[in-house]
């Protein structure tokens, strides 16, 4: 018995581990959802990236000497000690390239070194800048409205859930009201490849929130902008941008077509998960407005230099300067310290700076460009790798952040946070805040809303009236503390978060991300019962299921006649059978659950629409079994242990279709 004991709970473990553990841990949903990220939460510089101490991040010159000597000793080991391949790096100040440097490999096998004049890498969603760069070209031409309905400029309907019709400036913002998708957004076979027309048009998004009053990140909204770009202005996609943008700046190493033209792909970077892996295939990036671009650092400085002097680089123009203004201005309600979108950019106020920039992530590749507006100092960078344990972000964050110290430190010094708090009521406040939350960018009607439901976010509240933020990619809590009301501040930080709105219907703002919102989790979707409800389900289902041919083992070794027989016999049967269904249909969904976490998007096609669509039906075996275990808890039982038994079975049953209906594990929708 001891050993049948062991068995099932390793097979409990193995199980919780697979379906319940991994995903929280795993899935940074929307980093793996959709590897065109803005800038994510990221921890301080670490000692492990040797980011400068504090006694280091005084004033310093920012001077071609002083910058080659601060990122020679900072990114060759963050590099080594993270098992990332390589990065590619420009700095440009005052209209003209002040350093520029390629760091390790483009090609780990063939030692390729980086070479930010010749390399191209996959910039990922800060592509979206060129799109919205399109857009504001058309827009001076009176050829688009950012305040008109989309639809009027579209040859198809873009359903929504609301009367409000949905704007560029929308789409600009995030505040269409999208939901997150994975279907069909990465390909890395040319034959799999569709266009973005064909995109938008069979795989459109449904929306959750009403148009203009909700931060939500969405790919599918920026495709639809460079989609209407082609409308408008009856070039292709690609080739606008090329005419419009690339030539006047003399972008000449720089595409959107996918695969890149023949003459460029010697030279591009491989991508990797890690650099001691082999390299991923070239990404196809589906919404290629979103994200789809191929360039080097020597010609996205040329698109730094043109964004900071207000449109113009050398003799060309791109854009108005009131353009470029009115794009760099908050172009949503602002709250109190929080940063907010900019038109098509990201709004950040570092030490006094203003800053507007735009982050990008494919599955490998992990870009940052951020624009110092008003000193006129820009700078890109790009890795080719994810590294060790998703370290690329860490890193990421840490060499933006020490730049900035650097380079452009607070005027004063810091004003630190007061022990005490300054604000009455602060403790109320923290309870407030308190609670369980989900991001505001999440696919809800479709199977992959099991992944968010496994990755909530919790902000606790303190004793003394700070309270504790997760942060990414760590997920370890932060303590805040309140500086006005509703506004907290990262202790020795500069981090703050803000709490708008009463109830159900309060949100939290994150000044690291205004793209996306925290919303309240309703108490019937909380993953502290959810979660418990299904591994304890699994564990019933798993002895029960694991104890059918154990028992009949055990008897045949001893030659014990069975002591069930009739109803008694026909109930235990009935369980047994029912408890098998529900493991097999769990065990089932591994298949199209397991790609997210091992960043294999490329799976999620058409092609697993048959497999989806059988497990979908098999659904409606576990409510029959559902059904079966209640009957069988209803029927009487000759020993009280035996009924007991039966009904914690039959709730086991109910547990598993309560957990596949609100993940829409049960449902018939193959749009995710």
């Amino acid at each position: 018995m001891y050993r049948t004991a062991l068995v099932v709970l390793l097979a409990l473990i193995t199980f919780a581990h697979i379906l319940g553990y991994v995903p929280i841990f795993a899935v940074a949903v929307p980093a793996a959802a959709e590897k065109v990220q803005p800038k994510p939460l990221a921890p301080r510089p670490s000692a492990s990236a040797k980011a400068p101490s504090a006694s280091d991040t005084g004033t310093h010159e920012l001077s071609r000497a002083d910058l080659e000597a601060f990122l020679d000793g900072f990114v060759p080991y963050a590099l080594k000690n993270a098992d990332i391949a390589g990065l590619t790096l420009v700095v440009v100040k005052d209209g003209q390239i002040l350093f520029e440097k390629g760091y390790a490999y483009a090609d780990v096998r063939t030692k390729r070194a980086m070479d930010p004049g010749l390399t191209l890498i996959r910039p990922g969603s800060t592509s979206k800048l060129f799109t919205w760069t399109a857009v504001m070209q058309l827009v001076e031409q009176g050829k688009l409205d950012l305040d008109r309905d989309i639809n009027d400029y579209l040859d198809f309907k873009v359903d929504s859930s609301f009367s409000k019709p949905i704007t560029l400036r929308n789409l600009m913002t995030h505040r269409a009201g999208f939901e997150e998708g994975l279907k069909s957004i990465l390909a890395y076979d040319p034959k799999q490849f569709i266009t973005t027309e064909d995109y938008l048009k069979h795989h459109q998004r449904p929306t959750l929130f009403p148009p203009g009053e909700v931060s939500a990140y969405s790919n599918y909204g920026a495709a639809l902008a460079g989609y209407i770009v082609q409308r408008v202005s009856g070039e292709p996609f690609e080739s606008y941008v090329e005419r419009h943008i690339y030539a006047p700046l003399g972008m000449a190493r720089s595409t959107f077509q996918q695969p890149v033209p023949e003459q460029l792909r010697a030279d591009l970077s491989q991508g990797y998960i890690t650099a001691s892996e082999p390299p991923r295939p070239f990404e196809l990036i589906i919404t290629g407005p979103a994200g789809g671009m191929s360039t080097t650092a020597d010609d996205m400085a040329k698109f730094m230099i043109a964004y900071l002097q207000e449109g113009r680089y050398q003799e060309n123009r791109i854009l108005k300067p009131e353009t470029v203004r009115r794009m760099f201005e908050p172009a949503v309600h602002q709250i109190d310290d929080i940063n907010v979108m900019a038109l098509g950019f990201f709004e950040e106020n570092r030490n006094g700076h203003r800053v507007r920039g735009h982050g990008g992530d494919t599955i490998v590749f992990h870009t940052d460009l951020d624009l110092f507006v008003d000193d006129g100092v820009g700078i890109f960078f790009s890795l080719n790798s994810r590294g060790e344990s998703d370290s690329v972000y860490k890193i990421r964050q840490a060499l933006f952040d020490a730049f900035a110290d650097r380079y452009f430190p607070s005027s004063g010094q810091p004003s630190a946070v007061p022990a005490s708090s300054v604000v009455p009521n602060a403790r109320e406040h923290a309870q407030l805040i308190a609670g369980r939350y989900q991001s505001s960018r999440r696919v809800e009607s479709a199977f992959i809303s099991v992944l968010y439901l496994l990755s909530q976010t919790v902000i606790s509240a303190n004793d003394d009236g700070t309270i504790n933020v997760p942060t990414f990619p760590a997920n370890k809590p932060k303590r805040y503390r309140e500086v006005s009301p509703f506004v907290w501040t990262e202790e020795g930080g500069q981090r703050k978060v803000a709490l708008v709105g009463e109830g159900s219907s309060r949100a939290v703002y994150s000044s690291d991300d205004p793209s996306s919102i925290l919303q309240p989790v309703p108490a019937w979707k909380s993953s502290v019962w959810n979660l418990s409800l299904l591994c304890g389900s699994i564990a019933l289902l798993l002895i029960v299921v694991v104890m059918w041919p154990v028992s009949a083992l055990l008897r045949w070794k001893y030659r014990q006649p069975s002591t069930l027989a009739g109803k008694e016999l026909l109930v235990t049967r009935v369980l047994r059978v029912a408890a098998l269904i529900d493991v097999v249909y769990l065990l089932a969904w591994i298949v199209p659950l397991s790609p997210i976490l091992s960043n294999h998007l490329e799976a999620y096609s058409d092609s697993l629409d048959l497999y989806i669509r059988l497990l979908q039906i098999g659904g409606l075996l576990v409510i029959a079994a559902a059904v079966a275990g209640i009957w069988a808890a209803c029927q009487k039982s000759q020993k009280w242990t035996a009924a007991v038994w039966h009904v914690l079975s039959a709730g086991a049953l109910v547990g598993i279709v309560w957990i596949a209906v609100i993940t829409k594990l049960i449902s018939f929708n193959l749009n995710y």
